[in-house]
């Protein structure tokens, strides 16, 4: 049974990344302007990182008896940029994207694994500090196979990784020095972060920082390269205005309670969440918008742990029984302001909130949010996003579909 559900959750995984990568090979269809060229890209990089000891058995608690410090992982990416004369690559004319692959190792297969990551990637310039050398940036998201989760006979002290399959992240600055037209080296640090978005216990996470060294080569001819890209300037000048975002999600989660004079109990099965969003959002740019939020969830789980039906009794997974809350304990509405990166086919979505309508501790706080935006169409995304409660603790993932309402191009 446990293997069922593994392997239903690999899949599920997998969907995810073909729904994320099928507009990359759809972008070119959606651009109508003089041409529909893309420059290809192939992309190799280098990252050694530091693993924070967030858990004793980083520290050494575990069956090899030495400290999990390091992380090594090299990469694979394939991807592209919009060609010069179409409407995005003149838009957005350093902007690259693509899938990658990476092998990660911890130095303890035996324990962690050794876990290859699948994920969709963007990078574009933030500044350019001479004719040849720029501050980048590049995000990664997808998802990472073959990790060695917890069990009580085989893996007993892994109280990290709760399943074989997990989410995967990452965000890095580095400086790219162009040798040549279609040639770039880079260099620089970036932040990783694993995790099944509270679907399996236990979900602590593995976070890394380290450095990124790598090397890029576009394919296109040279002078589709250079710095002739038509201005912006061509095309009619952007003028604010206001767009509306609906989002609808669900996911499940795990549930750990803490009843008094007891230890904390992992609470069996998994537990439905369903949300929505409405968003209404100032476009100020072309390449940012903001907002407020309104935010409703309904969360199957949320203050469980407030009314256990066991009476004088040892609580555990086995016995553990509960009065279903009332609605008003396990629904809550809140206000986030969310500030939103607009790139070709991805958005990045951010927000801070807090619950307005609410009872119960489990729903009486602040809540976090990251979201990944999959363009679909001009109006239609798909919707990728976690959420954090109280800046610290893992709430649930945010899987769904959004419809803006008063898009422009």
């Amino acid at each position: 049974m446990n293997n069922h559900k593994q392997n239903r959750r690999s899949a599920l995984l997998l969907l995810l990344l073909v729904c994320l990568g099928t507009p990359l090979l759809r972008a070119a269809e959606r651009d109508t302007t003089l041409t529909r060229r893309l420059i290809p890209m192939l992309g190799v990089d280098f990252r050694p990182a530091y693993t924070f000891p967030t858990d004793g058995f980083f520290k050494g608690n575990n069956q090899a008896g030495k400290p999990i410090r390091t992380n090594l992982s090299g990469h694979l990416k394939l991807g592209f940029q919009f060609a010069p004369g179409t409407r995005l690559g003149d838009l957005y004319p350093h902007t690259t994207q693509g899938i990658g692959v990476a092998y990660n190792t911890f130095f303890n297969h035996k324990e962690l694994g050794s876990p290859v990551a699948v994920y969709v990637f963007q990078t574009s310039r933030i500044a350019s500090l001479t004719r040849y050398l720029s501050l980048d940036y590049e995000w990664n998201f997808g998802a990472s196979f073959g990790w060695k989760k917890f069990d009580e006979d085989n893996n007993p002290m892994n109280r990290v990784v709760g399943s074989k399959a997990n989410a995967y992240i990452n965000l890095g600055f580095f400086l790219n020095w162009a040798i040549d037209p279609q040639t770039s080296l880079k260099a620089g640090i970036g932040l990783t972060h694993f995790s099944n978005g509270n679907t399996h216990y236990p979900n602590a996470g593995v976070n890394t920082i380290g450095a990124n060294i790598g090397f890029t080569r576009y394919f296109g001819h040279g002078d589709e390269r250079k710095d002739t890209h038509v201005s912006s300037a061509a095309y009619p000048a952007f003028k604010p205005y206001i767009s509306y975002d609906v989002v609808l999600y669900g996911a499940t989660r795990k549930k750990g309670v803490f009843p008094d004079n007891n230890s904390p109990v992992l609470v069996p099965g998994s537990f439905g969440i369903i949300g929505l969003n409405f968003t209404p959002m100032y476009n100020f740019t072309r390449y940012f918008r903001a907002g407020l939020s309104l935010d409703a969830q309904y969360d199957e789980s949320a203050n469980i742990g407030r009314h256990i039906a066991n009476e004088n009794s040892v609580l555990d997974s086995e016995n553990i029984r509960f009065h279903r809350p009332p609605f008003s304990e396990q629904f809550a509405v809140g206000l986030s302001v969310r500030a939103e990166v607009v790139m070709p086919i991805f958005s990045i979505n951010l927000g801070i909130g807090r619950n307005i309508l609410c009872q119960g501790p489990d729903t009486d706080a602040f809540y976090q949010i990251l979201a990944l935006k999959t363009h679909l169409t001009d109006r239609l995304f798909l919707h990728v996003g976690y959420q954090l409660s109280r800046f610290k603790d893992p709430n649930n993932l945010m899987l769904g579909l959004g419809y803006r309402f008063g898009s422009r191009k």
